[in-house]
């Protein structure tokens, strides 16, 4: 496949957007390649990474290992990703922090037009195609009301958060971001990037590498095999997971960030949402949400006694619709 240096440059801008949707607990980075047309080919190109390929290397030299990775691919969108992760992951965390329902309301609107994009290329409903829709929808919906658990250091812990979110990155619909958060990796994973913890970022990262090379032969199996009824359980994942990124939230227990001790929600504050109540005290460590469940905005207004912001919540959600399609237009013209 021949492309020009500007194509390059429009696939690293991809890169950029699947990092900054990674970098958000409850976005795939997976969605955003599958809606700018690259997510295929970035399977098949992962998938091809292999034992053999290192021979080439040795014997054909690096141009001809370069060529057989797809090289120039790869570079292209890991350079917008790690650039993207790595800076979107403090200004993520701050606009969850002070702003959590204007951003959740973009991805939200995000997701509902992913849900029509990719539905709209199964190409044959039938009942085993509605059944896989179903499946995959429940299945993520209680991937997202999983409870978090207690973080933890250990290297071997780590490995394993890295293979398990990196599977979930590539997943249109389940955001690595949001795993990381219920394995209890996400701060420890925080922490080691802010302080720049080689040992901890390279055992993550061992990790992800060893995931993402086992589940990529999986998904392009499936794809070659069955790319009708994946197609229909990847838009069962995405429909799925708009429990997670639904904005207005009461929390129903948390946990102490010093002590472990997980306590209800109710017995810490008269509020009826975590976030509302740390953006109150401006401190956003002390405690984390373990279980939480999506309510009506009106409902939010109540308990909260605060504006639910549903005018500006709307017109991002809107603003998040017609983002995919901007997606989609860049997404047809290289692939």
């Amino acid at each position: 496949m021949q492309r020009r240096f500007i194509d390059y440059l429009i696939i690293s801008f991809k890169g950029i957007a699947m990092g900054a949707a990674d970098a958000v607990p409850g976005v795939s980075g997976g969605t955003i390649a599958f809606i700018s047309g690259i997510y295929e080919e970035l399977i098949t190109t992962i998938s091809n990474v292999n034992l053999n390929t290192l021979k080439i290397l040795k014997t054909e030299g690096i141009s001809a290992f370069w060529q057989k990775v797809n090289g120039n691919f790869l570079l292209a969108l890991l350079i917008g990703m790690i650039i993207s992760f790595a800076s979107f992951m403090k200004l993520a965390k701050y606009l969850i922090e002070q702003h959590p329902i204007l951003i959740w309301s973009f991805f939200f609107g995000l997701i509902i037009a992913s849900i029509l994009f990719i539905g709209k290329q199964i190409t044959k409903w039938n009942l085993a195609a509605i059944l896989a829709v179903i499946i995959g929808a429940v299945l993520a919906f209680y991937i997202t009301s999983l409870p978090s658990m207690a973080s933890s250091n250990n290297p071997y812990f780590l490995f394993f958060a890295g293979a398990i979110a990196i599977c979930a990155m590539i997943l249109p619909g389940i955001s690595g971001s949001f795993i990381l958060v219920i394995l209890g990796a996400y701060k420890t994973l925080s922490l080691a990037i802010d302080s720049l913890d080689i040992k901890k970022i390279a055992i993550f990262a061992f990790g992800a590498i060893v995931g993402l090379l086992s589940f990529s032969r999986v998904l392009k199996w499936l794809f070659k095999n069955y790319h009708n009824i994946t197609l229909a359980v990847l838009t069962g994942f995405i429909f799925g997971s708009l429990n997670k990124v639904w904005p207005w939230k009461k929390t129903v227990s948390v946990m102490s960030d010093t002590t472990g001790e997980i306590i209800p929600f109710s017995s810490l504050s008269d509020l009826g949402t975590l976030s509302v109540y740390q953006k109150t005290i401006q401190n956003f460590e002390s405690y984390k949400t373990i279980v939480e469940k999506s309510i009506l905005p009106s409902n939010f207004s109540e308990i909260n006694q605060t504006n639910a912001q549903l005018l500006t919540a709307v017109a991002l959600m809107i603003t998040g619709f017609l983002t995919i399609f901007i997606l989609e237009k860049i997404g047809n013209k290289v692939k």
